[in-house]
């Protein structure tokens, strides 16, 4: 296995292959046992200069990406455009060239706009990290979900798993899409069809509106929240009613013939996607996939950094 990634960027799954997976994972193994000792810091970024650059609003991710960029000794920046120059009208590339001339060796990007970090990435020379562009993409939520099947389930490869709620509007299902199959898993999608892709089955995925059906049929279910922020116009008649239909519930689980592992990208909508006799529950990794989180974002911030050197 090759010790370095192919690309100087992670922008995307798409960009990514099977290797480069495999060292992100094997690395991060590594870092969560550096994460889980007394002495949880590590002088392996102790010279580069990292910038978390948020357009869009974040508690996990962001949070994430700092404690794994302290772990790794990185002297960290955080910039929120709430309070920035981007208020006055300044572009986006006129304000990470600004931040760049700070010395700022990587820039971790959350963008509102399909496509952000890519366009950044054709005109500076820093490491760029796609932290979610739009509802394009969000690669290292994908890794830290297959690293955490692998975890509990001891491999992806021939793994069924259902990824089940808004499809449309969300950066992770598209991920977990290309990660999976990259890991050689089956994928089926569920959710009303008013929030499922049109061309969704040229992704290679199974497509299913029965959410009981799509829990018969999997080892693992990703459940997503209703992304109200995103939607311009109503999708279906209420909350309540989208509870009713495509919830998940303990009565729902325990009404099947096996048991399955309960998965969610956060943050959590109880009572609507999903209950919280479920969510709390032994089925569910729902933790598990936050502490891999930092696992694994620490390997792609270190593996990215000795590409550059």
């Amino acid at each position: 296995m090759s010790q370095q990634l192919s690309t100087k960027h992670l922008l995307g799954i798409e960009n990514l292959t099977l290797e480069d997976i495999e060292l992100i994972f094997k690395t991060a193994d590594e870092f969560k046992d550096v994460i889980n000792r007394p002495i949880k810091k590590v002088p392996s970024l102790r010279d580069i200069t990292i910038a978390n650059v948020f357009f869009e609003n974040s508690t996990r991710t962001k949070l994430s990406f700092e404690l794994a960029e302290k772990r790794l000794s990185a002297d960290v920046i955080n910039f929120s455009s709430s309070n920035s120059s981007v208020k006055k009208g300044e572009t986006l590339l006129d304000t990470v060239n600004n931040i760049l001339s700070m010395k700022v060796d990587m820039i971790v990007m959350r963008h509102a706009s399909p496509g952000a970090p890519h366009f950044l990435s054709r005109h500076i020379e820093a490491n760029i990290v796609n932290a979610g562009d739009g509802t394009h993409e969000h690669p290292t939520q994908a890794l830290l979900d297959t690293y955490s099947i692998r975890e509990r389930l001891g491999e992806v490869g021939g793994k069924k798993v259902a990824i089940i709620g808004d499809i449309l509007h969300s950066r992770v299902a598209l991920s977990n899409i290309f990660a999976l199959q990259k890991l050689g898993a089956e994928v089926m999608v569920c959710g009303p069809i008013t929030l499922l892709p049109k061309h969704i089955q040229s992704l290679g995925v199974k497509v299913e509106l029965d959410v009981r059906k799509a829990l018969e049929w999997c080892d693992v279910a990703n459940i997503l929240r209703i992304q109200l922020e995103r939607q311009q116009i109503k999708y279906f008649p209420s909350l309540r009613e989208y509870s009713l239909y495509y919830g998940v519930n303990k009565a729902l689980l325990d009404s099947l013939n096996k048991e399955i592992t309960i998965m969610h990208p956060g943050p959590i909508n109880r009572g609507v996607e999903i209950n919280s006799d479920v969510a709390d529950s032994d089925h569910a990794i729902i933790l598990d996939q936050v502490e891999n989180g930092v696992a694994v974002r620490m390997a792609v911030l270190y593996l990215l950094a000795s590409v550059s050197k």
